[in-house]
């Protein structure tokens, strides 16, 4: 029975245009709902291990205590019960983020609620932090294995007013934090109203102090270091506006950013295909890929940095870590490409490294800063790296 669930991943090819015929959410559902029962035949977990892991020293670093062995992770927004992980953590990825989690539960926004651009590979959603609540999340995932890192996405319940945002997300930590190996404040999405205003400096300042000193407490009690923090931006700030949260994050010592969220800025989407919503996909490739590159700069190296938005294929991963991003995530390439998307794109930067000398990572991480000319010379798509390329 467990080779029926290998059998069942090799369908996706096959299932995309069934699929692609279906409300996008249900699709969702019924995919991943199959999937995860399959998952939890004995024996599937080490035959999907064997068809979608990546294993290359090469790719494998350790950050804030944590041992990544790739630097591939699923973002925020495709686990939001939590209940995916076991299934994610066994289908190549390097991580996973679950969530986004509120304090209280939530049905988030009416129906339909998300929506798929095929020409574009993009999707809209304004789901609205549909999930079942803090104390629901814990209560699941706290009987789940452990096999690769996780990040919890935190958000504020859409009931809590502005001036009791610190509270709620404080309320949401005190519940997951232990759960977690890294926490992500998420105060990015534009489909809770009102909560982009997190972003300003020192609202952002007051919500972030509160979650550190919670977050210190905690490993007091437990005698233990306390679990990383990271901040997930917008990709519509200003240049400025970011310039000004990277320096933030510098200044109270976070462990990193996450860049970017979805964007609202839809004016490559054709009108007749346009709804409200946040959009996400490859029209966010280089706002996304610029984002990073600033915050790397503008922080020296001092923050983690982790990339997503519009990376599908192994260049773009090459080239997010090469603009500074230690880690990489996404979501909606995950829904046009299949499940074996994270092995590619591990694959392809393994590959890319070996045949440009780069022995680890970190020899990768943030190369064009540190060298240029060596960057421009074998960058993916450069003329001189097609030759070498030719030649190996």
């Amino acid at each position: 029975m467990a080779n029926c669930s290998l059998a069942g991943f090799f369908m996706y090819s096959l299932l995309k245009p069934l699929l692609f015929q279906m409300d996008p959410e249900r699709a969702h559902h019924l995919i991943t709902g199959s999937l995860a029962a399959l998952h939890r035949l004995p024996g599937s977990g080490a035959l999907i291990r064997a068809q979608y892991k990546t294993t290359s020293p090469r790719l494998r670093q350790q950050l804030c205590g944590m041992q990544f062995d790739n630097p591939v992770g699923m973002a925020a927004g495709f686990d939001k019960s939590g209940a995916l992980y076991p299934l994610l953590g066994d289908l190549g990825f390097g991580f996973v983020e679950s969530g986004t989690f509120t304090a209280l539960a939530q049905p988030g926004n009416p129906r339909p609620r998300l929506f798929r651009l095929p020409a574009q590979k993009a999707l809209i959603n304004r789901m609205g932090f549909n999930n079942a609540g803090a104390a629901a999340v814990r209560r699941l995932i706290r009987r789940q294995k452990r096999t690769i890192p996780r990040g919890l996405n935190l958000g504020k319940s859409k009931v809590a007013p502005l001036e009791d945002a610190v509270a709620d997300y404080c309320a949401s930590l005190a519940l997951l934090a232990d759960q977690a190996d890294y926490i992500a404040i998420n105060v990015s999405s534009p489909n809770t109203p009102g909560l982009r205003q997190l972003q300003a400096g020192s609202a952002l300042k007051e919500l972030l102090v509160a979650i550190q000193d919670q977050l210190r407490e905690l490993a007091r009690k437990q005698s233990e270091p306390a679990r990383p923090l990271f901040v997930k931006l917008a990709p519509d700030l200003s240049n400025a506006e970011l310039d000004e949260l990277v320096d933030l994050a510098v200044q109270l010592q976070l462990d990193g950013l996450i860049l970017t969220n979805t964007t609202l800025d839809h004016s490559r989407v054709a009108p007749e295909r346009d709804t409200q919503g946040g959009l996400s996909g490859p029209l966010l490739h280089n706002r996304a890929l610029e984002c990073v590159r600033r915050a790397s700069v503008r922080s020296a190296g001092r923050l983690i940095l982790i990339g997503v938005g519009g990376i599908t294929t192994a260049a773009d991963a090459i080239e997010r870590l090469a603009a500074g991003a230690s880690l990489l995530q996404f979501y909606t390439a995950y829904i046009y490409e299949g499940p074996g998307l994270p092995r590619r794109l591990n694959r392809g930067i393994d590959q890319f490294m070996q045949q440009n000398g780069l022995q680890q990572i970190s020899d990768l991480i943030g190369l064009e800063h540190r060298d240029p000319q060596r960057w421009q010379l074998i960058r993916p798509g450069g003329e001189a790296a097609g030759l070498i390329q030719q030649h190996a």
